[in-house]
Order: structure tokens, then sequence, then C-alpha cells
């Protein structure tokens, strides 16, 4: 006798439930949004610098007559402030000669407030306490962008007596949060352009295609073109025209998976060795083996025969040992390992960092390695 309709219904989705709890999940793709693989250009980040003087230092300053630029800056600033000082000897050490550097965010408009940093140029043994004089600080252009001042806070500290000195971190460079106050903004004007470009932080043929497939499957329409490995062009729809905020807000969330090149990083100095997944081996037999010739040296002592005139004399005994590596045998890699299987057979080796390093390039020398080797 058939099941009732509702109590089949039932039996078929508790079957269900049972297979989904049962079965494993499938594997999740490595996505990553628009916004994480590349920025639009033109909205950047613009370097600004500028010169200027620490004062209120407790005698950790710059020595005036070894180093002349402070001298003169100090010369300077005052006869700014109507104070005449040519000719006069100064011998204070409170205060030091600084390079000022700020990064100025893209949009940062008149009155907004960004954070320096405070290096000294000269002899200062610390910048603890000081305070920086208003600095301007200028663009690539030679305007002026910002201006900055305020107490200098430093992570270091130096102390000293008569025989004695102790340092920790760097106290001859410090940082002003909110130290400096932009005075000129950054003509960009978003709205008004007919295009967008998109710069790809790693360049890649591949995923500069998904990307503007992402966008024009996105869009409904051929918006987005990559006109090279690195940059991709958007022709703002005319829906979007004058709402730019809103078109890049959409396509920053777009969600692609990017593609690399294998590659495999070698740093030489410190046997850092980073592989991507990609790297593939084609069939190749590796041996591994160093000569280790081990010297020991055990002095013995020599006494001479019971009432003999002989003397007691220090015999040198060495020892030498050579290890060739005879017992170590070729391991055959098979063709189009994966990346774990790659380092699981040569961990089985017993190969050191070192050693790794000699046989990926001697791998790559036999043409069997499928990757650019990268020395850092």
């Amino acid at each position: 006798m058939p099941l009732p309709r509702p109590h089949f219904a039932r039996r078929l989705v508790a079957v269900l439930a049972c297979l989904a709890v049962l079965l494993p999940p499938a594997p999740a793709s490595a996505l990553s949004r628009v916004k994480d693989l590349a920025a639009v250009e033109g909205v950047r980040t613009n370097q600004l610098v500028g010169y200027g003087i620490v004062v209120g230092l407790n005698g950790t300053g710059d020595t005036l007559n070894n180093i002349p630029f402070t001298k003169q800056s100090l010369q300077a600033m005052l006869e700014r402030l109507g104070i005449n000082t040519r000719g006069a000897t100064m011998r204070t050490q409170n205060l030091a000669a600084v390079m000022v550097t700020a990064n100025l965010p893209p949009f940062a408009t008149q009155g907004t407030h960004i954070d320096v940093t405070v290096s000294s140029l000269g002899d200062a043994k610390s910048l603890q306490g000081g305070t920086l004089v208003a600095t301007s600080l200028l663009g690539a252009d030679g305007e002026i962008y910002a201006l900055a001042q305020g107490s200098v806070a430093i992570a270091g500290f130096a102390a000293e007596g008569e025989a004695a000195k102790i340092t920790r971190g760097v106290p001859t460079n410090g940082r002003i949060s909110n130290g400096a106050l932009v005075e000129r903004e950054m003509a960009f004007k978003l709205n008004e352009a007919r295009s967008l470009r998109l710069s790809l932080r790693n360049p890649d043929f591949t995923t500069a295609k998904r990307i503007a497939s992402a966008i024009n499957d996105f869009m409904g329409a051929d918006t987005a073109e990559p006109t090279d490995p690195a940059t991709i062009t958007l022709q703002i729809p005319a829906k979007y025209r004058g709402n730019m905020i809103r078109l890049i807000t959409e396509v920053e969330q777009l969600k692609v998976e990017p593609d690399q090149t294998a590659r495999v990083v070698v740093d030489e100095r410190s046997g850092i060795i980073v592989m991507g997944r990609d790297v593939r081996v084609s069939t190749v037999a590796i041996a591994q083996g160093n000569l280790t010739v081990t010297i020991t040296e055990q002095p013995m002592v020599s006494q001479p025969a019971p009432l003999s005139n002989g003397q007691t004399a220090v015999v040198p005994r060495t020892g030498v040992k050579v290890d060739t590596g005879d017992g170590n045998k070729l391991a055959l890699v098979k063709e189009g390992v994966s990346l774990r299987e790659l380092v699981d057979g040569l961990n089985a080796l017993g190969v050191g960092p070192r050693d790794l390093i000699s046989i990926l390039q001697a791998i790559k020398t036999a043409g069997a390695l499928q990757a650019d080797i990268e020395l850092m």
C-alpha cells in the first residue's frame, strides 16, 4: 500500500537531511573581493615632507658647533620672531633639526588632521619631551599641503651615566598623532569622470580577464575591458554618471578567484622557502648526500714506567671520521605531483632548508620544475 502523500514528503525530507550530514562539504573556492585585488587609479596616498626644529629637549639635542644647519635654522627662526642673534655665541642643546614626513590620504579636505613622523637629522641623543615648531609639509610639486606642530611621542628611551649607558628602541625618531593640519586639497574630480581604470595589485592576465567578466556580468553589458595585465578600463554606464560612489562600492564587492604564477620564493640568508599552490614537478629522481668530515681531539696523559727517570707527558690523539652519505638513495618524484606531495617527499629524504634550496635550483636547471624561482 503506498504511503500517503504527506507521510512520503516528510520521509523524503528526512532522507535528504541525512545525506546532507553524511556527505562531505564541497570545497570552498578561494574567492576574493575586487576591492582586495585592485585599486581605482587616481585614488592614492601622496607623500609629504618638511624640515623643522624640535625644541624643549632636556640637553639631548644637537650640538650647535658640530651641526651648522641646526644653528642656522635657530638663527633664522629667531629673526622671523624679531630677535637678532647674528654673531652671538650659542651653546644650547635643547633643540634638534628634524625631517618631518606624512602621508596625505586621498580626498583629504582642508582642516583634516593627519599623523606625522619626526626623525632627527643631527647628533641629537633623544627627542623625548620635545615639541615640533610649525613646519610646512610639501608635496612632490613643491606646494605646501599641510602644517605640522605638536608634542613628539617616542617609543624608545636613552639613559646614561659616567660608566654605563642604556638605549631601548630608537629615541631619535618619534610620532605626532594628528600632528598636521591639511591646508590644501588634492584636485581630483571623481564624479566628472567618464571612465575608470582599475589597477591590479598583482598583475596577471587571467585575473584581469576574470575581473572584467565579473563586472560585465553584473552590469549586464560589456562595460569593462582589460587593457593589459595590470589595468582594467571601465566605461561608466549612464545610470551611474554623477554617482561614482555607488558604482565603485558595487564593483568592489564583486568576488573573483584570482590566479597567480607558479613561483618559488627563496631567501638564502634565512633559509625561508615559500612555494605557491600551482608549483608542479615533472618526473625526476633526487638523491641528497653530503660529505661530512668529523675531527675529534682527545689528548691522553702518558705516565712513565715505575722507578724510571721518565716524565709525564700529554700525548695528542686525533680521531677522523668521514661520512660520505652512502646510505642515501635516489628518490623518485612522479610527474605532476602537487605541492603537498613534493614537500612530503623532500621531508622524507631528511632535507633541511639549506639543502632544499640547492635541490630546487637543481630541479629547475633540469627542466623538471614548472615554476619560477625568485631569490630574495
